[in-house]
């Protein structure tokens, strides 16, 4: 059985070979690069299973790195954990916006950052079994708004959505179960495969960006209702 293969970008050689020891010794193949450049022109031939990307990179950083790679339909179901010494919220929502999966700052616990590879890795495995059993006739349909899981596509109004992997999975998730509320720590650990509750931020920042696309009108949405102090659900039809 082939091993994961993660690719690390970084440009700071300390960083670079202290990942790929400790990825190494949990049993993946590494590949280090230290730009964005290469790292581009690699993902032409290979496709790793996991990407680790710094931000601030000679010559294409990594927020252009992953612009490319989130409009690539080859690589844009790869899971990207962006590493930055930034600790702007700025910085993070604009990652995460562009379509990353994490965000780990500098400086950080190898060991944090090898659990959370573990866990996307578990995530993508899990839904590409789910996938695998997706029959065509399992579109769902609200409205305006047509969810197709086997495309990873969603229509609103006839138009496709510009929906990156997470915020589609949370829309997903969601409306399979109109009606039931879904707290942070849940959606967390559905979407995520987290067991903490310490980046829940992250799921806001995620609904946020994807009512701007789903909405007419995201201060007073349709789709997805905000139950104060709990969470989110979908809204359920009569």
């Amino acid at each position: 059985m082939e091993l994961p293969l993660i690719l690390i970008v970084d440009d700071e050689t300390n960083i670079l070979e202290l990942l790929k020891f400790n990825l190494a010794k949990n049993g993946y193949q590494v590949v280090g690069l230290t730009n964005g450049l290469d790292a581009i022109k690699f993902m032409e031939k290979d496709k790793p299973d996991l990407i680790i990307l710094d931000i601030m990179l000679p010559h294409m950083d990594g927020y252009e790195v992953l612009r490319i790679l989130r409009a690539d339909p080859e690589t844009i179901g790869i899971p990207v954990i962006m590493l930055s010494a930034k600790d702007e919220e700025i910085d993070k929502v604009l990652g995460l916006e562009l379509g990353a999966d994490d965000y780990v700052t500098k400086p950080f616990s190898p060991r944090e950052v090898v659990a959370r590879v573990k866990s996307h890795l578990r995530r993508k495995a899990t839904l590409s079994k789910a996938h695998q059993k997706i029959e065509q006739n399992n579109e769902i349909r609200v409205k305006r708004l047509i969810i197709k899981p086997e495309k990873y596509e969603a229509i609103m109004d006839g138009k496709k959505l510009d929906l990156t992997p997470k915020e589609f999975e949370l829309l997903h998730l969601l409306a399979l179960n109109p009606g039931r509320v879904f707290t942070r720590d849940i959606l967390l650990e559905k979407i995520w495969g987290y067991d903490h509750s310490r980046e829940t931020r992250t799921v806001d920042v995620h609904i946020r960006y994807l009512r701007q696309k789903l909405e007419h009108d995201p201060a007073n949405p349709e789709y997805i209702e905000t139950v104060r102090g709990v969470g989110y659900r979908f809204h359920e039809t009569s």
